[in-house]
């Protein structure tokens, strides 16, 4: 029987008592956050001046009048939650993922030797600006379900939309009959591709199977999400997608509905689930020879060959990049601006003959622009949020079920498409959020733990008086 504090008898969000002081009377403020993160979800999903017809081919390396405006809306709106409650920002910090701060002052810092420096200060203004309101969102109008209630209700609404954008005008939602075997009639909906439909489309999924187990959402509702999101996930034809999300839902089934007698050992389990995922990035980058007898299941799962479609061919040229600049990289972003002769990047054009715009591969990209210091950070990253995973844990299963998930397939997904640390990808909001949210909770359960012992001093005077 589960007897987390929190556990799945509870169909709706209950808030713990929140402590006193810095951290009390702050629901109305909530309205403000959530909007924010669905208007920073719009313009990260949305092709810019709604311009389906280019959106595949275009490099955000600027943008129109309305962007610039959505963008510095949601800057001043992070600057602005920050400073309002900088008591508890000070606080929060303490528990953020370090790596995650660091990841920002290194990419931050890379604006000093970076190939194209204009290009890395544009990025670096999107970290400035995604982490901060991420951040927002965690520290005001809190509740234990608050993170997964509004991603799930967004991306929800992105895959209805995207359903109806498919029926009403498929010219522009469905990718054309005639492009390339690998697009020719994917979905991408309302999104600029249709790997980052079929990306979130499999967060959604993870999200409504989680409410599931949890017994947050009701059994119609359950289904109607899931039968949502599983139609766009297979629509857009996104192996990598397809896969880490199969991957994702195998772990929270385990973890979620395995016999009691064996949950003590699920941090064991998850731990060993980490290093077979570290152990198939190593042979799909061909870091350790002799592992490609692994990839098989994938390769027979996914339909891809060994090439992973030609990425093999895009991740030498990476690294023969990397070689150039082992230590810090090319700076943050500064590598993939685009088909320009100036650029490094332009070198795919001339031997691939076409523009992947990113590597296709997270872990290469991060080394490219932030060296091998970067790709330390990133690890160091995942493995704290790990850590801070698997205590949670201990308090609340199911929520921490959630966070695990939502590493483990991006994971998978990042060993042949790009989002860690990458301000490009909506991904990289996503596990921004997952990441503050996590330490959000963490937080919680201490304040919860320490206001509880407050209440049980002050209802035992006599022992009080007698410590």
């Amino acid at each position: 029987m589960n007897t987390s504090k929190f556990g799945p008898h509870r169909k709706q969000p209950v808030a713990a008592p929140v402590p006193a002081g810095i951290w009390g009377g702050d629901r109305p403020g909530s309205m403000f956050t959530t909007f924010l993160m669905i208007l920073l979800f719009v313009i990260m999903i949305v092709p810019q001046g709604l311009d389906y017809g280019a959106a595949s081919s275009l490099m955000p390396t600027s943008s129109d009048t309305s962007s610039r405006t959505i963008w510095l809306i949601l800057l001043f709106g992070g600057i602005y939650l920050l400073a309002r409650y900088s008591a508890r920002t000070i606080v929060f910090l303490r528990t953020l993922n370090p790596f995650l701060l660091l990841f920002v002052a290194l990419a931050t810092l890379s604006i000093i030797w970076s190939i194209d420096p204009g290009v890395t200060m544009r990025r670096v203004l999107r970290v400035w600006t995604i982490v901060p309101v991420c951040i927002g969102f965690v520290l005001v109008g809190w509740h234990p379900r608050r993170f997964q209630n509004v991603l799930r209700t967004l991306l929800t609404c992105v895959m209805i939309a995207s359903v109806i954008f498919v029926y009403v005008n498929p010219t522009l939602a469905v990718h054309s009959p005639l492009a390339s075997a690998e697009l020719a009639n994917a979905w991408h909906g309302i999104t600029t591709g249709k790997n980052l439909l079929g990306s979130l489309a499999g967060a959604c999924l993870v999200l409504w199977l989680h409410a599931w187990l949890s017994k947050q959402a009701n059994f119609a509702a359950v289904v109607f999400g899931i039968a949502l999101s599983a139609t766009c996930l297979i629509k857009s034809r996104s192996a990598a997608s397809i896969m880490s999300t199969s991957f994702a839902v195998v772990f929270m089934l385990m973890l979620l509905r395995s016999p009691v007698a064996l949950r003590r050992y699920m941090p064991a389990f998850v731990t060993l689930f980490g290093a077979l995922v570290v152990t198939y990035i190593l042979a799909v980058l061909h870091l350790v020879p002799g592992l490609d007898f692994i990839l098989q299941p994938i390769i027979m799962f996914s339909g891809k060959d060994l090439t992973f479609t030609g990425r093999t061919n895009i991740w030498y040229i990476l690294n023969l990049h990397i070689r150039l600049r082992p230590l810090l990289g090319s700076g943050y972003g500064a590598y993939w601006v685009g088909p320009l002769p100036t650029s490094p990047s332009y070198e795919m054009l001339t031997r691939l003959y076409f523009y992947p715009t990113e590597g296709h591969n997270g872990y290469l990209d991060v080394v490219n622009d932030l060296g091998f210091a970067g790709g330390a950070c990133l690890f160091a990253y995942l493995g704290s949020y790990l850590r801070s995973a698997l205590r949670l844990m201990k308090i609340d299963r199911y929520q921490s079920a959630l966070y695990l998930a939502l590493l483990f397939r991006g994971l998978l997904a990042d060993m042949s498409e790009s989002h860690w640390f990458s301000v490009l990808s909506v991904d990289f909001v996503v596990m921004t959020l997952a990441t503050t949210a996590l330490a959000r909770s963490s937080l919680q359960a201490k304040l919860d733990a320490a206001a509880a012992a407050r209440r049980r001093m002050r209802s035992h005077p006599a022992a009080q008086s007698t410590a």
